[in-house]
């Protein structure tokens, strides 16, 4: 899939590894955890295939948040997105939204 980053802090979370801002701060674990889902992400021929890993937690959301999907980063937090496909040639796009707390 083609990825796109909707916030500039989850593109230079991804680059670099951390974010310039304090209001975007995570562990670096979780930062590393990101990276890999992105690459997960990045790598998948279709969304079909993300149910496949359990690991992912792979689920679209309900609710005021319908449309999005998600995966798991770790037990805390999630990984928000959005999946559009286009027909001619078919690209897969894949939308980042936001990185949020599973449980709020």
């Amino acid at each position: 899939m083609k990825i796109h980053f909707d916030k500039e802090y989850l593109s230079e979370l991804y680059y670099t590894g951390k974010c310039s801002d304090r209001k975007h701060w995570f562990q670096p674990i979780v930062a590393r955890n990101y990276v890999k889902r992105i690459i997960t992400l990045a790598e998948a021929p279709n969304v079909e295939s993300l149910y496949v890993l359990n690991s992912l937690n792979y689920e679209v959301l309900s609710g005021n948040k319908a449309g999005i999907s998600s995966i798991r980063i770790d037990s805390k937090y999630r990984l928000e997105f959005v999946v559009t496909e286009t027909k001619e040639p078919v690209i897969i796009i894949c939308n980042i939204l936001d990185i949020t707390k599973h449980y709020k």
